[in-house]
Formats: structure tokens, C-alpha cells, sequence
């Protein structure tokens, strides 16, 4: 029997220096091997799914946390934010000195004080932890270098996919009361940019209805399918697979409705839980 897996990436599929173990990449293709489908089911958009990921190897993508989603190298959904809403949403941010970039399949399009403000949530907690905060912005760099790639380009606003944005100005709750009536609003999804952080997304769009519009489109059932994640956006995906499947580093809340604890995304787990097949 066919099975299909979801690999949610950052703190999953990705540790937490933004790359995949190489356990998990011998792991994931004897799976594909046994004739088993794997889809990464991210947050992140496609100019984040960098060459590293997509060379494990995967039969799917669903990303923009569900707006974005290719099977077979074909994009069979792409959903994108009203342009207008798009234009007030980086207006209020600018009036309000909150971070942003743009989430599209064009790049990753920065505000001017993206960095900046990803830099002061980093160095809250390296205070806090005693952490390194060198060490940390090393971690991120990837991510900086990303952005800065699309700082001349012209950006389509009525091409994105979402909005990421990190905030230490004004009360999420404030963000959530203004735009969460039109949109889905993702509070604290990275934990770096802090508690006040977040995203803006499609209404309807998330990674259950994603995985079940995948299942559906293969002609697979909830039973067939199993999940992988660590935070608790990945709640929505566990709702639709039949077998459930936490990191060592995830939330309290994803552990509580998983059906396995595997070890940490630093730690092989990807590939300790591939080989025991406790789905079966």
C-alpha cells in the first residue's frame, strides 16, 4: 500500500541551522524508493525552498502554507492576496515601524527595516538565553542573503503569496483586529521574531485543506497519508493525515495530539521514524 508523507521544513525537515541532515536525505529517498510519495508542506514560499531541500528529492510541493501547491512539477493551485490589500497592509506596517517581506513566487521582497528588526527580536533572546547572538545571525544569514537578492527588483503586489511580518511595536492583537476579519492570521509562527510576530494569509487557505486537496487529487485517503512537524501551524496538517508525527523540539501542543514523539530535527529523527514504520 502507498503511503504519502508531509514534511513540514523549518524545525522538521530543516534543523536548526537551516539544513537538512544527511539522515534524513538517505531516509526520505529509501521511502520514495519503496514506491512511498513525499510533499514538503511548508510556510515557506518558493524562492525559500532553496536548491538544498528540493535535492532530497520530493514528488510535491505545498507551500506558502498551503497557497502554493505543485504535484509532478505541475502547479495545480496558487492562491495570491488582493493587490489593494496588499498596498494597506505595507502602508499600516510603514506607519507603524513593523518588519515585513512579501511572500511571492517572483522572491522574497523585504521592507527596509526587515533585518533590523528580525536583528532585535534575535538579540531579546540571545539576552535572555545567554545565547550567542553572533552565532544566531549566522544561523539567519541564509535568510538575509535571500532577501537581499530581490532588492532591485520590481515587485508585483498583486503576485503575493503572504505576508511575514516581525513586529515588537504594536500588540498582535491590534494587527489581528484590523486585517483578521479578511484574512487568515498566523500569530507567532518563527520563533525569532518574537511573540508579537506573524503572517497574513488567503482565508481558507492552511495546510489541512492543502493535504486533503493533495490526497484528493491522488486519489488517496486520509489513512494512506502521514505527517511530520513541530509547531503548532502544523496542527492544521495533522488533522488530515492518519498518522501523526511530532519532534523531540515541537510544541506542547502539536506533541499532545501526535500519535509519535520522534527525536529532535538535530538528531535523526526524520530518519529514526521513517525506519521504524509504525504507521504499518
Amino acid at each position: 500500500m502507498t503511503k504519502i508523507a508531509f514534511f513540514d521544513v523549518d524545525g522538521t525537515l530543516c534543523n536548526s541551522s537551516g539544513e537538512v541532515l544527511e539522515s534524513s536525505v538517505t531516509a526520505i529517498r529509501k521511502f520514495r524508493e519503496a514506491g512511498n510519495l513525499a510533499y514538503i508542506c511548508t510556510g515557506r514560499s518558493k524562492p525559500e525552498i532553496i536548491d538544498s531541500i528540493l535535492e532530497v528529492g520530493f514528488d510535491g510541493i505545498i507551500g506558502a502554507g498551503g497557497g502554493y501547491i505543485v504535484i509532478d512539477e505541475q502547479v495545480v493551485s496558487h492562491k495570491r492576496l488582493p493587490k489593494e490589500a496588499v498596498l494597506e497592509i505595507i502602508n499600516f506596517f510603514g506607519k507603524h515601524d513593523v518588519g515585513y517581506y512579501l511572500e511571492s513566487n517572483d522572491g522574497l521582497f523585504g521592507s527596509e527595516n526587515c533585518e533590523r528588526k528580525i536583528k532585535e527580536e534575535v538579540k531579546k533572546i540571545s539576552d535572555k538565553d545567554g545565547t550567542s547572538f553572533d552565532e544566531m545571525s549566522v544561523k539567519m544569514q541564509w535568510f538575509f542573503d535571500l532577501t537581499n537578492n530581490y532588492d532591485n527588483d520590481q515587485v508585483d503586489h498583486g503576485n503575493v503569496n503572504k505576508i511575514s511580518f516581525i513586529n515588537n511595536t504594536i500588540p498582535f492583537k491590534e494587527i489581528d483586529a484590523k486585517f483578521g476579519e479578511e484574512f487568515h492570521m498566523y500569530h507567532s509562527t518563527v520563533h525569532l521574531f518574537g511573540p508579537e510576530s506573524g503572517e497574513i494569509a488567503v482565508k481558507g487557505i492552511d495546510k489541512q485543506n492543502a493535504v486533503n486537496f493533495v490526497l484528493n487529487y491522488l486519489n488517496l485517503t486520509k489513512d494512506d497519508a502521514i505527517a511530520f512537524g513541530d509547531g503548532d501551524n502544523d496542527l492544521a496538517m495533522f488533522e488530515a493525515v492518519g498518522y501523526k508525527i511530532a519532534m523531540a523540539n515541537a510544541t506542547d501542543n502539536l506533541k499532545a495530539v501526535a500519535d509519535e514523539i520522534t527525536a529532535d530535527a538535530d538528531e535523526d529523527g526524520i530518519a529514526f521514524s521513517l525506519e521504524q514504520k509504525r504507521w504499518e
